[in-house]
């Protein structure tokens, strides 16, 4: 098993991909831009910044700002008190953490979100550490992120997994040197994500048990070989 375990948080302890997307749609509307919920869902997960460059490339920083400060401002007004932990993450916990794993959140949220996550979760008592939005410049597919929770775990990256819910959470782990796990409650395919590198998949953090329990340094093996295309190089041509 690995001696490491690094967990993304929106999207795969908490129910909020539906929430930010709808949010992130109200704010671009705000702006006079009308952008499909469906093509936002693609983006699910990549950082704030580079989606907006991705979806309005003529926007300048000064408008991207400020889109992602009207996003997270109807979110927390709007949509945070809704959010909901999905089933079993406590459990999932202990499991890992009573067979001797180490675990860590790597997220871009911070602020109010990220406290009221770690409210409904209730798993202060099992978490080793925490990487935030606020300890970083930029979020996911960049590695840092993933780093910072490997610096703070004091642990090797060749014992690691990152698990999360979308391509950019695979990438930033394997781009730090840790394995890559995902679970089906972000939106994203099996294929996406298994593209994306991830030795396994599932349907949910309880379903994904059997597989961390196997893998291990081994499974760092089956990460994409450079040369593959990114998930955000996919979509950017």
């Amino acid at each position: 098993m690995f001696s490491g375990i690094i967990f993304d948080v929106e999207g795969t302890l908490v129910d909020s991909v539906p929430q930010n997307l709808q949010s992130l749609q109200e704010a671009l509307e705000r702006f006079d831009h009308e952008v499909p919920y469906g093509t936002l869902q693609l983006y699910s997960g990549l950082d704030g910044d580079q989606t907006l460059q991705l979806l309005l490339p003529a926007a300048e920083e000064p408008e991207r700002k400020e889109i992602l400060k009207a996003q997270g401002a109807i979110y927390e007004e709007k949509y945070l008190q809704g959010v909901r932990p999905f089933d079993g993450v406590r459990d999932v916990f202990a499991f890992l953490v009573n067979r001797g794993g180490r675990i860590a959140l790597a997220t871009d949220c911070k602020g109010p979100a990220l406290k009221r996550y770690l409210s409904l979760l209730k798993v202060d008592d099992l978490i080793s550490a925490t990487a935030c939005g606020d300890d970083v410049e930029h979020g996911k597919p960049d590695p840092r992120l993933v780093g910072m929770a490997l610096r703070k775990l004091a642990l090797p990256a060749s014992q690691t997994v990152m698990i999360g819910d979308t391509p950019y959470d695979a990438e930033a782990g394997l781009e730090a040197g840790t394995a890559a796990a995902c679970v089906l409650t972000g939106g994203f395919t099996t294929e996406a994500l298994v593209e994306a590198g991830c030795f396994a998949v599932a349907d949910d953090l309880r379903a994904l048990l059997p597989s961390l329990e196997c893998g291990g340094p081994d499974a760092i093996k089956t990460a994409r070989t450079s040369k593959a295309p990114t998930a955000l190089q996919r979509r950017s041509v």
